[in-house]
C-alpha cells in the first residue's frame, strides 16, 4: 500500500512580505551606495584633484625658483603667464614626454605638459604644450576666452620669451587623434615642412566634461628678453 505525502503547506504569506521588503531594503542600499560613490569620485575629480594639483604647483615652482638662484635650469621647463587668465597667473611648465601614458599624465597633474619630441622654448620649430580645462589644477580653464593678438610669456632661468597668437582660443577645433598640432610646423597643409621660425602651440579639451575634440591656439615668438642684461631681441 502507498502512502502519499501530504502536499507542501505554501510558505506564509507573512514570511513572503518579509523577504519581498528585505530584497527592497537590499536594492536600496546598494542604490545609495552607487549613489554616494558616484558623488565621491566627482567631488575628487573636481575639487580633490585640484587641491593636490595646486599644491603640487606651488612645489615645483618653488623647486624652480631654488633651482634658478643655485644657476641650474634644474628639470622643470620653465614657467607660463597668460595675461588674458589673470595678472597673477603663473604656472610651471613641466616634462611632458609625449603627452600620452603615465609620464603625460603625471605632467598634467602637476602643471602645463611640454611636448618633448617638439621645440624648446625659443627655438625654431613647435613648442608645444597642454593642459588641462577642468580637474588637476585647470590651469586652462578660461582657454576659449583667448584671443588674436593675446600675448604668452615663457621665463626660463636665463630669458623670457613673448609670444602673440595668431587665434582665438575658440577658432581651431581637431579630433584628439589629429597629429599637425604637435608638427615641427603647426599648419595642417604643412606639417610634412620643415621648420623655419619658432612657433607656440597651446592645446586644451574643446568642452569643461569629457570629449574627444581638442581646442588649439597658435603663436609666433614676438620678442627674447635675456634676464641678465635686459637686453630684448626679435627673430631674424
Amino acid at each position: 500500500m502507498t502512502i502519499e505525502a501530504p502536499p507542501a503547506s505554501p510558505a506564509p504569506r507573512h514570511t513572503r512580505e518579509s523577504n519581498g521588503r528585505g530584497l527592497i531594503r537590499l536594492i536600496g542600499i546598494l542604490l545609495v551606495a552607487v549613489g554616494l560613490g558616484f558623488i565621491g569620485y566627482f567631488a575628487w575629480q573636481y575639487w580633490g584633484t585640484n587641491y593636490v594639483a595646486k599644491q603640487n604647483q606651488a612645489e615645483i615652482k618653488q623647486l624652480i625658483e631654488d633651482d634658478w638662484g643655485k644657476g641650474i635650469d634644474g628639470k622643470a621647463i620653465g614657467l607660463l603667464r597668460v595675461p588674458r587668465f589673470g595678472d597673477d597667473y603663473e604656472v610651471p611648465i613641466v616634462n611632458g614626454g609625449d603627452l600620452l601614458g603615465a609620464e603625460g599624465d603625471k605632467a598634467l597633474s602637476e602643471g602645463v605638459a611640454w611636448y618633448e619630441p617638439g621645440a624648446k622654448p625659443g627655438e625654431i620649430g613647435n613648442f608645444a604644450i597642454a593642459g588641462h580645462r577642468v580637474t588637476h589644477g585647470e590651469p586652462f580653464r578660461n582657454f576659449l576666452k583667448l584671443k588674436e593678438g593675446d600675448k604668452v610669456y615663457v621665463e626660463t632661468r636665463r630669458k623670457v620669451y613673448t609670444y602673440v597668437l595668431r587665434n582665438d582660443g575658440d577658432a581651431i577645433t581637431v579630433d584628439f587623434t589629429t597629429s599637425w598640432p604637435l608638427a615641427d610646423v603647426p599648419d595642417p597643409n604643412r606639417s610634412d615642412e620643415k621648420a623655419t621660425e619658432p612657433v607656440l602651440t597651446m592645446l586644451t579639451c574643446s568642452e569643461l566634461f569629457h570629449t574627444d575634440n581638442r581646442s588649439i591656439v597658435i603663436g609666433d615668438l614676438e620678442s627674447t628678453e635675456d634676464k641678465a642684461t635686459g637686453t630684448v631681441t626679435e627673430p631674424e
